[in-house]
């Protein structure tokens, strides 16, 4: 090999050695990179992305409340990502003034083919009708409870008059009593 390509291979090599090291010290040392993930949303508020269980795939619970859950996307650079203590991590939000973040709320445009949105209206007005249910749920659990109660006053008024009657027909038709006047 000639010097022209041995000097033109040391300095490829070079080149390529400074590129892994740039990208090493900015992905993995700064951690300047953006992260897509998910994060609290409040559906009574704000359009959400909704996940439903698909017992198909996975064990679901049974319970609408458990198994359906609201989320959005934020984009956010990985070193403004909150830290995790004990395994415990905060949810990412945006920040005042950060550069680079952006929350994702769900539209029919950016929702993707298995993913579905919610309608904060709808949401609320599907809350009233479940707690209106829950009211009148509990309301005919409280009537049967007193009727229940009722019908066992009832039930001992009815064995205490019967004791009485009983008792009264007992000395009217005793013989003994009788002959012993």
């Amino acid at each position: 090999m000639d010097k022209k390509s041995k000097i033109f291979f040391a300095v490829f090599a070079l080149m390529i050695a400074a590129s892994v090291a740039v990208t090493y010290w900015r992905i993995v040392v700064k951690r300047d990179y953006l992260v897509l993930a998910e994060t609290v949303c409040d559906p009574e508020t704000e359009n959400c992305f909704v996940y439903e269980c698909d017992p198909e795939t996975e064990e679901c619970t049974g319970d609408p409340e458990e198994d359906i859950s609201y989320y959005a996307k934020i984009k956010k650079k990985a070193f403004n990502f909150p830290e995790c203590e004990n395994g415990e991590c905060p949810d990412p939000v945006c920040e005042e003034g950060e550069k680079d973040c952006e929350l994702i709320l769900c539209t029919e445009d950016n929702a993707e083919e298995w993913e579905s949105c919610n309608d904060p209206e709808e949401y609320l007005a599907s809350m009233e009708e479940t707690e209106g249910e829950d009211e009148d749920a509990e309301e005919e659990s409280e009537e049967e409870e007193d009727e229940e109660t009722s019908d066992g006053d009832e039930e001992e008024i009815e064995e205490g008059s019967a004791e009485e009657d009983s008792v009264e027909n007992a000395d009217e038709e005793s013989p003994e009593t009788s002959i012993a006047e």
